[in-house]
């Protein structure tokens, strides 16, 4: 069969947009096996992911995101931010204020338009940070994985980590100089570390100023890329607790900027930022 696809990024976190709301192509095609071919940047499209739009019994719309290695991560900031400017654009929805049913629960995005009325920012209501190890998950027998170490390669290194959770795990360390930082290979090695269960994302951060933030990631079943929205949350939470950042800043990733913010009131995250549209197109799966 022939699927239309639509490619959008992120800050260059790029997804396949694929609209099943009459769950036409699920009935004849698994989404796993279909996001390792066609994110393939050598065989496929290209990307490092694939974005399931769905309807939802409960909210306005289902978001279900596969990573380019096939397995299936609970949210990604980045994706709901294409993912609300695509449904507004495409006049799928009117809405501007939208409930985005996820893996990780309820996703509260706005899409900011300018005068021509085309979406020039996204805000995402990223809910509250989650603290507790067990529901991370990481291993410690501390209440709060704050400055938690990590042996490496057998005992012979030692990293220092914050465990956080926006709906995936995340492994925050701060660094002095992000450009010496071998993102690849260290990465790797924390990302499937014993002490996380489900493995876990990985972002590096450097501290400019007090509401500046340098990051670089590398994202559980996708790699090195290029932004990362739930860790841009993260890392802000992480820098708050070791008492690094502000609780409202700019963190600039290399696919551009985020502006993080962690309301003390209500506990919860919210991040702005841009979505761009890529191309259209049709594949035979």
């Amino acid at each position: 069969m022939k699927i239309e696809f639509t490619k959008m990024e992120g800050l260059g976190n790029d997804f396949l947009f694929i609209d099943d709301r009459k769950e036409s192509i699920k009935k004849q095609a698994d989404f796993s096996l279909l996001s390792k071919r066609l994110c393939s940047r050598h065989f496929g499209i290209g990307a490092d992911g694939i974005v399931i739009i769905s309807n939802s019994k409960k909210e306005d719309f289902k978001f279900t995101i596969y990573n380019s290695d096939g397995t299936q991560p609970q949210m990604c900031g980045n994706g709901m931010r294409c993912f609300a400017k695509y449904l507004y654009e495409n006049k799928i929805t009117s809405k501007k204020m939208l409930r985005v049913e996820t893996k990780a629960g309820l996703i509260i995005s706005e899409v900011i338009t300018n005068a021509r009325g085309d979406v020039e920012f996204v805000k995402v209501d990223m809910g509250e940070p989650v603290l507790t190890p067990s529901e991370i998950p990481f291993i410690t027998e501390n209440s709060k994985a704050i400055k938690e170490n990590l042996d490496l390669d057998g005992g012979k290194n030692r990293v220092e980590v914050t465990a956080v959770s926006m709906g995936n795990p995340h492994a925050v360390l701060f660094v002095n100089d992000i450009n010496k930082i071998d993102v690849e290979a260290l990465g790797q090695k924390i990302e499937n570390h014993e002490r996380f269960p489900e493995k876990t994302n990985v972002e590096f951060i450097e501290i400019v100023k007090e509401d500046e933030l340098i990051m670089k990631v590398w994202e559980r079943g996708a790699g090195r890329t290029l932004a990362c929205g739930t860790g841009a949350c993260a890392a802000l939470v992480a820098g708050c607790l070791n008492n690094k950042c502000l609780n409202k800043a700019t963190i600039h990733l290399d696919g551009g900027d985020l502006k993080i913010e962690w309301d003390l009131e209500n506990n919860h995250i919210y991040k702005t930022g841009r979505a761009s549209f890529v191309f259209k197109g049709r594949v035979v799966i």
